[in-house]
Formats: C-alpha cells, structure tokens, sequence
C-alpha cells in the first residue's frame, strides 16, 4: 500500500467509528423521544434546547459512576466479558459499503473500509463471536440472574442465526457473490431483493430482533424475570459498553438489512456514477435514510408488542422461521432452474 492508500484507509476507519458512535448517541435520544410520542408523554426536554445534550448527560453518568465489583465473580472473565461483547459490536460495520465509489485524484476509492471476498461471512462470523460476552458475563457475574441470562442469549441466538443464515444464503444465490458490491451491484441491474424475496426479508427481521435482543425478544433481560439479565452485576463503564453494543448491534443490522433486501446505497432509477461527487454524497444520505428507518422500526416495534414467553420465542424460531427460510431456498432454486 501506498501513502494515498493508507491515508485514506485510515479516513475511512476514523469516519465509520465516528458515524457509528454518533448513530448510538442518536439513538438513546431517538428511542426515548419516539417512546414518549407513542405514549403521549414527554421525552427528555431538559439537558440542552429540546433534551438534545442528554446523550453526553447519560456518557458523563457512566463515567462517573461507582464502578461495582461483587466479591464472588471470576474477575478476569468478568472484566474480559464487556469487551468481547463491544469489539465485534464496533467493527462489523467494515465491510459495509456506505456510498457510491468515489474518484479522488484519479483513483477510485470504495466507501468501505475493507472489501473483502467473503464480507456475508466476516460479519455472521462476528456476530456470533459477539454472543460469548453475553455468555462469559453471565456465568462470571456468580450469580443465578445473570447465569439464567447468559444461556438464554446462547439458546436464542443460535435458533435465530440459522433462520438468518437461511435467509442470506437466498439472496447469495441470486447475486452469485458473497461480498456486498456483487449484492448491491446486482440489485441495481434488476431490483430490489425485497421484491423478488419477500419471505427472506421478513424471516431476516424477525431474526434481526432476535440477534440484537430487543423486544419483543429481549429474553436475555427481561427486567421481570430476570433483574437484568446477563449484565445484572455490571455497573459504571463495563455496563456502558454492554449498552453501546446493543446500540452499535442494531445500527450495523439495519446496514444488512439494506445492503441486502433494500439495495444499499444505491437509489432506484438514479446512476450515482454520472453525478461526480454529488451522487456520492445523495448515495451515502440515501442509505443514512435506510438506516433511520430501520432504526425507527426498532423503537416502533419496542414500544408496540408485548415480550414473548421464552417458549413462544423457541418456537418461533423453529418452528416457523426456518421452515420459511427452507421454503424461501426451494422457491428460489426453483425459479432460477426454470429461468435457465
């Protein structure tokens, strides 16, 4: 690599931390201004004109707190556990392209920081990776609540992921690619994969929630059942990070969900290529409006439907969203046979 190409290696590493950091501040304040419209009550109004400020009000909160540590944990897992959790959380986004190529003195520079070959797969492999923290939390904390937690999450994500994996395998076999270019690239050729796979796409939601346990499927916490969950004994900066992976989790799964069944950044009708730097810069607005809504729906679907029972959400898994996800893989097998 040349001086150019590091240089713009790390811009775009620096950015992308950035963007995603200040989409999880945006958040806290997004969620609880959009619970409080739904529930006809005010939203933070007094850190800052209109609450704006409450994000760095909650950040100094964490920081200064008393930082907790129960006499019976197993100490090194317990510090360990936050931080495996967050890593992942923080740079699965790599490999998600973000905008239209660039061209910069001549080069054409990818908003993405890494494309790699196999970019469906460093993220479920990521993913998965993620749910040992909430594991090793729970069984390190010492205590029942947090241990009753921790398996909930294994339990819960592995049914899920294989839904979800079911769901992307669809659409790798109508792109003919695992990265997320050939995806783009080929939902820009023909059309969204949401119109051609409309059960993948909901399969991959409803997983999407479960992945990131939020309601209605945050089994893992649970507040009255379980306290708290996995991170019942966790306080200060090492609950902050468990609050930020949640955060970064789910803004990272709605880029999926975009890149994959709504055409990424790519914008129906409209070749970014042939607008220079204005189509780059409508190209990556266009998919910060995926994103938010998106992220809008998770509030929405929070705020809307009730917890499900841990046998209900068991079920769903298996009993309904892989045997949708199955049917999805034949559908599409047989429609590209036919089509040949």
């Amino acid at each position: 690599m040349d001086t150019f190409e590091i240089l713009v290696a790390l811009i775009k590493v620096v950015a992308v931390f950035v963007a995603v950091i200040l989409a999880v501040m945006v958040m806290t304040l997004a969620e609880r201004r959009v619970a409080g419209f739904i529930q006809y009550r005010h939203g933070p109004n007094r850190v800052g004109p209109w609450g704006f400020l409450q994000p760095v009000a909650d950040g100094i909160k964490f920081l200064l707190k008393e930082d907790i540590i129960p006499a019976n944990v197993n100490l090194p897992i317990y510090l360990l556990a936050p931080a495996i959790t967050m890593i992942p959380a923080l740079t699965t986004f790599a490999v998600i392209p973000f905008g239209a190529p660039l061209e910069v003195a001549g080069r054409t520079v990818q908003l993405q920081v890494a494309n790699i070959n196999i970019g469906l797969l460093y993220i479920l492999a990521l993913t998965s990776v993620g749910v040992y923290g909430l594991v090793l939390a729970g069984w390190s904390s010492g205590s029942k609540y947090p241990l009753l937690g921790g398996l909930r999450s294994s339990a819960q994500l592995i049914s899920y992921e294989l839904a979800m994996g079911l769901a992307i395998i669809g659409v790798v076999m109508v792109s003919g690619g695992l990265t997320f270019n050939e995806i783009i690239a080929h939902q820009q050729a023909t059309s969204w994969n949401f119109w051609k796979q409309p059960i993948a796409a909901l399969v991959f939601l409803v997983a999407m929630y479960a992945e990131t346990n939020r309601l209605p499927f945050d089994l893992t916490e649970a507040e009255q059942e379980l306290v708290g969950g996995y991170h019942t004994e966790y306080s200060s900066f090492k609950f902050a990070m468990f609050f930020l992976s949640e955060y970064a989790n789910m803004v990272t799964a709605s880029a999926f969900m975009v890149c994959l069944f709504f055409g990424g950044w790519d914008i129906p009708f409209v070749d970014e290529t042939q607008m220079g730097a204005w189509g780059v810069v409508l190209s990556v607005l266009v998919f910060i409006a995926k994103i938010g809504f998106f992220l809008f729906l998770y509030i929405w679907v929070r705020w809307t439907f009730p917890r499900f029972r841990y046998d209900q959400l068991m079920r769903l898994g298996w009993k309904v969203l892989l045997p949708l996800g199955l049917v999805n893989i034949f559908l599409v097998g047989l429609w590209m046979a036919l089509k040949v």
